[in-house]
């Protein structure tokens, strides 16, 4: 068998690695729609000589740590865009020229549908030679078209070369191109095995980068000994990553799910109707599943009006069982980004109308709650002040969660609980 198959294999069924952790996360996709609204942001803000001069405090910041938080794969995906005054990089805060060529990069990739049109966007940023804005801007192309630019970083680029042997230079945009079109060529050729949303093959990559695995021998038909060795090596690392388990953050996804189910039943409990994300509802959680006796299809208003694919994913909707108005909307933010949550919490409230929730909260752990008030203070949510939005930490709710559904009836008994922003 290729051993390049195999390899493909494993990764796809390793419990660790960037396939079950990252392209397999229910979050990942709640995140684009709330990324692509923070990139039309940054256009705006641009477009308007609005963006300032420093990379902190702009809504390129705010987009850019979203991204970060993306777990493996983007890790560290922040630091091409940090301002570093003595080399002068990237040269899109002080060069109000460069700063328009780069929106116009994020804008054309929006507004467009074909390979060809996202190519030529590329290019043409190219030619304008910014120093210090490479290829590390695809992390962000990538949440606008995730089949036609894969991410890019480091680790990416050494499993790129340790998978074909040609060396990726960095911080070129001919050499990432080149790569994207490596990519593309493996992903056709393992089309069984990786999606063609070039995430896959990037996390598989990545994990490559990144010493998981050992790289298969470039020629398996005349190498028998290397592919022995190789082999060997291969079983030896399954074998440590067995022995140590599954990551540190393996509980994340049960513990967001928990926490849902917390709500859902406190919400039918105080005579609510309740709605799961749409893409949470069919999760096993104890004997049977998330969604059981809740909605199966929002209001129409709401199903058909501005912002209704953000809505439909809004961890848990509370909506009065008479007027089907929404009376309360919780994110609940494990380790995910609070960012997202909080854009699909204003697409809820902006958008919807007379249908808006009368209660916004961001549910986390105790700890997070520093994390939040940072959220919230950033420029790209001044207007967040104005919905109230309140922070209702992981202990107070499990502390009182019994005595609310038992004596509660109103929305009043869970603002109690909940802590102002």
């Amino acid at each position: 068998m290729d051993p390049r198959r195999t390899l493909i294999e494993h990764w796809r069924s390793d419990a660790g690695g960037s396939y079950q952790r990252w392209f397999l996360w229910e979050e990942r996709l709640k995140n684009f729609r709330s990324i692509r609204r923070g990139l039309s942001v940054v256009v705006e803000d641009i477009r308007a000589d609005r963006f300032g001069r420093q990379y902190r405090g702009s809504s390129l910041e705010t987009v850019v740590k979203s991204v970060a938080e993306q777990r493996q794969v983007f890790r560290g995906a922040d630091h091409a865009f940090l301002w570093k005054p003595k080399l002068r990089i990237p040269d899109i805060y002080e060069n109000r020229e460069n700063q328009l060529a780069f929106a116009d990069l994020l804008h054309s990739c929006a507004c467009c549908d074909t390979e060809t049109e996202v190519l030529g966007a590329i290019h043409r940023l190219n030619a304008k030679c910014i120093k210090g804005l490479g290829p590390a801007a695809a992390n962000l192309l990538y949440f606008l078209h995730p089949t036609i630019a894969p991410p890019s970083n480091t680790a990416i680029a050494r499993g790129y070369e340790r998978m074909t042997g040609v060396r990726v230079p960095l911080g070129q945009w001919p050499a990432y191109l080149a790569m994207r079109e490596g990519m593309v060529r493996l992903t056709a050729e393992f089309r069984d095995l990786l999606s063609n949303d070039l995430g896959a093959i990037a996390g598989f990559l990545y994990d490559m980068g990144c010493d998981r695995y050992p790289a298969p021998p470039r020629d398996p038909m005349t190498a028998t000994d290397a592919m022995l060795t190789w082999r060997q090596s291969l079983d030896a690392a399954v074998a440590a990553a067995s022995a140590a388990g599954a990551p540190a953050d393996a509980s994340d996804d049960l513990t967001h799910t928990e926490v849902q189910s917390w709500l859902r039943d406190l919400g039918r409990a105080l005579g609510f109707d309740v709605w799961i994300a749409s893409n949470d509802r069919g999760r096993r959680f104890g004997d049977g599943l998330l969604g059981d006796g809740c909605m199966t299809e929002l209001p129409a208003r709401l199903r058909d009006g501005p912002g209704a694919e953000a809505i439909r994913l809004i961890d848990v909707l509370w909506l009065d069982r008479s007027t089907r108005n929404v009376c309360a909307a919780f994110e609940v933010e494990h380790t995910t980004s609070i960012y997202s949550g909080i854009v699909r919490l204003l697409d809820l409230a902006l958008g919807a109308g007379s249908g808006s929730a009368h209660g916004l909260f961001l549910v986390a752990p105790d700890t997070r709650e520093a994390d939040v008030r940072a959220q919230l203070a950033r420029p790209a949510f001044q207007r967040i002040g104005d919905l109230a939005v309140r922070f209702i930490p992981y202990g107070a709710l499990a502390k009182h969660r019994g005595a609310i559904a038992q004596f509660g009836s109103s929305l009043k008994a869970i603002e109690a609980i909940a802590v102002p922003l």
